[in-house]
């Protein structure tokens, strides 16, 4: 959804016409497979972190376009949300002190907004979900005024015909009902992208998946929505029932959602893409003048708008990417699994853990994905969204075990040999990877830290649940400024 899209209705034309025209991009793209026109240099990772604006209350602030236009930074850009802002890190080497500098420069570039922020009287948080987000504030005017996402959100509820039901069973329940997307907005995540070659996109995908799940039991961050603890990565459900464009009836024929953990293991990214036009209608069937195949005749490199347009509508938690840089294409996998936050340290030791796995698990001469069920990864995802650190997750060889031990024992071993196959700094790597050990060892993630803080505010203490929350968001943001990592954060 990154694509401006200035349309405001489509017609029965326009929808054929932009499936004609994917189809036409698929046949483009799958010529440029077997050519190998793609970009093998070097490969490159990015990082998109989403942020929440809070006021002088911790409560949201609805003040994206002030806040932007205090920042000034091409860097930073609108999210679906008026209480939301991204950044987008610009691309980087993961070798060397690469994702140190990557570090750095993160830091720098928050540091510096948030200085220009508080002029507005507004203050970033880097957290899965705003905990002191509630129902009242999830009304169509929170939408942030770039036409797209009002489009986006008319295109969602023409194809469901009725208001979206939230139900999320957790350590507490939630029901509740909401006529737009804005409950999506609520969902701020790290996004990690890996530049692969199209030959080995498939064990990196594969790779990903199989460890979707241990990824969010140790980077869980999301316990609370709309005042209520639910589960320990409640973005995962939110975030699936938001974006919902199917009727009851058509989730009881099984029909796919548009947030999708997938549904099998993949030997080419052409699947994914192929899956993408087969499975999912357009939601914004803009269509661009563009004939890929004589682009492509004539030496030059296809844009293929339609097939990404199409693709950034539909939610993988580990999407694929076709991408143009200088007229050259490339491709990423881009893992869209955590939450964002707690710190930046933090996030980069997530970003070590996840580059240094799927690097080692990709090399592997048997791959785990041909030890391991598709549906047990899936299963793996779900149940580390609901329990979090104390998640207990199959891994081939070891069975079902506490994701914690599966980490220390099995995981950052792997880690470490695939950081170094990169040609990460020792030191890099040991720091950041330490981080991921400690975590395990303490028993604590964001979302466990902010569980124990509202409880001392709340349950032992004497504040009302509002103001508990408030409360926590407040110590969060002081720890997320300083910088430190969360195993490290007090009880205070």
């Amino acid at each position: 959804m990154g694509e401006e899209v200035d349309r405001v209705e489509f017609t029965r034309a326009d929808r054929t016409a932009f499936r004609d025209q994917v189809h036409r991009n698929l046949d483009a793209f799958a010529r440029m497979l077997r050519e190998s026109r793609f970009d093998a240099e070097r490969p490159m990772t990015g990082i998109e972190i989403e942020l929440n604006l809070v006021d002088e209350n911790c409560d949201p602030a609805f003040k994206n376009s002030e806040v932007l236009s205090a920042i000034e930074d091409d860097a930073f850009q609108t999210e679906l949300g008026q209480f939301n802002i991204e950044i987008n890190v610009p691309p980087g080497q993961i070798d060397g002190v690469g994702l140190e500098t990557m570090e750095k420069s993160i830091r720098a570039s928050l540091n510096a907004a948030e200085d220009k922020a508080s002029r507005t009287g507004s203050s970033m948080v880097v957290v899965g979900i705003l905990p002191t987000l509630l129902t009242e504030h999830i009304r169509r005017e929170a939408l942030s005024t770039n036409p797209r996402y009002a489009l986006l959100n008319d295109q969602i509820f023409a194809a469901r015909g009725e208001d979206v039901r939230i139900e999320i069973d957790g350590i507490e329940r939630l029901q509740v009902t909401a006529d737009s997307i804005v409950p999506e907005a609520a969902c701020t995540s790290t996004q990690f992208h890996l530049q692969v070659t199209p030959e080995a996109f498939p064990r990196y995908w594969n790779a990903a998946q199989a460890i979707s799940g241990v990824q969010l039991a140790i980077g869980a961050n999301s316990p609370f929505l709309f005042g209520k603890e639910l589960m320990r990565e409640t973005r995962i459900a939110l975030f699936e029932q938001a974006a919902d464009t199917r009727t009851h009836e058509l989730k009881t024929q099984g029909v796919r959602p548009r947030v999708w953990f997938g549904e099998r293991w993949i030997t080419s990214i052409f699947d994914l893409f192929e899956e993408n036009s087969r499975y999912y209608p357009a939601l914004l069937p803009v269509t661009s003048e563009e004939d890929p195949i004589a682009v492509l005749d004539r030496g030059d490199t296809p844009a293929l708008s339609e097939l990404r347009l199409h693709n950034g509508t539909i939610y993988r938690w580990n999407r694929p990417v076709y991408d143009v840089v200088r007229e050259k294409p490339h491709l990423r996998v881009e893992n869209r699994v955590l939450p964002a936050g707690p710190t930046v340290v933090d996030t980069m030791a997530n970003g070590a853990f996840y580059f240094g796995l799927v690097r080692a698990l990709a090399d592997d001469e048997r791959p785990i994905w041909s030890q391991m069920s598709f549906s047990a990864a899936e299963e793996n995802f779900h149940e580390a969204a609901r329990q979090g650190i104390d998640a207990e997750v199959f891994w081939p060889g070891v069975g079902t075990a506490r994701a914690t031990e599966l980490v220390l024992r099995r995981l950052l071993p792997l880690a470490s040999s695939g950081l170094d196959s990169w040609g990460v700094d020792a030191a890099v790597r040991d720091r950041l990877l330490g981080i991921i050990e400690q975590r395990c060892l303490t028993n604590r993630n964001g979302a466990s830290w902010q569980a124990e803080e509202f409880h001392r505010l709340y349950t032992k203490g004497s504040h009302d649940r509002r103001d508990a929350l408030r409360g926590m968001v407040r110590r969060y943001r002081d720890h997320m400024h300083a910088n430190t990592p969360v195993h490290e954060w007090p009880i205070d």
